[in-house]
């Protein structure tokens, strides 16, 4: 008598590759075309905006840029104001001091070696002062339409809590979700996944009890699903 085979876990998941395509099918459902909550008009003011977020929230960002970009939202104005001048508007950003010395001598390099321009590769994004590996990503994802996955904290947490993409560091979860998201689900992957652990599968409270994903979620940890969400199992 034959068996049916289980299907088996995505090398370097915890899920299969059904209940991977599952799991971003119901989030693509719920939101069909998510973005990032920053504020912006440029790929330059993303770049100012993401730059700012780091240890910080979106609101506060966007708090701040409504201050700063009708004022100045080019390379060369803001580069114009100089540190000095662009602290009162960022003031209320954490690592504010950092963050303008960081903004300044990133406009400069813009301004000498790009024309004033955000470049469109990552070895050029990663050379611009403040600007790493993670915010690279957003810009070419969110700015440049490129389908890369930039892991912050939510990311992190979302990915090893539901088994999706499991690792001890964050490099370890970008390259594993960049092997197992499906290609149809990689270009918003990212948005999806920070805006989930954002609002859903939080730090201290997740929301297990409201989670679209619950029944696919590995985590050992997970409260029971509402009774009015059982529609999803």
């Amino acid at each position: 008598m034959s068996t049916i085979a289980k299907p088996r876990p995505v090398r370097g998941s915890k899920l299969t590759r059904e209940e991977i395509v599952e799991l971003f099918s119901r989030l693509r459902e719920l939101n069909p075309k998510p973005t990032t909550e920053l504020e912006y008009t440029s790929a330059f003011e993303l770049l100012v905006a993401v730059i700012l977020s780091a240890q910080a929230t979106d609101v506060g960002v966007n708090k701040a840029m409504r201050k700063l970009f009708p004022v100045a939202n080019t390379p060369q104005s803001i580069f114009a104001l100089g540190e000095d001048g662009l602290k009162p508007y960022i003031a209320t950003i954490g690592l504010f001091n950092t963050k303008a010395t960081n903004v300044i001598a990133m406009c400069r390099q813009l301004l000498d070696l790009h024309d004033g321009e955000v470049p469109r590769t990552r070895i050029e994004l990663e050379a611009l002062p403040g600007v790493g590996r993670k915010t690279a990503n957003v810009i070419l994802n969110t700015a440049f339409g490129e389908p890369t996955i930039a892991v912050d904290t939510h990311i992190f947490r979302v990915s090893n809590r539901t088994g999706l993409a499991p690792g001890k560091t964050v490099r370890t979860v970008e390259d594993k979700l960049v092997k197992v998201v499906p290609e149809e689900f990689r270009l918003d992957a990212h948005h999806w996944l920070i805006l989930h652990g954002r609002y859903t599968c939080k730090a201290r409270t997740p929301d297990c009890a409201h989670c679209p994903i619950h029944d696919l979620c590995r985590w050992p940890e997970k409260a029971p699903l509402a009774s009015a969400d059982s529609a999803w199992r």
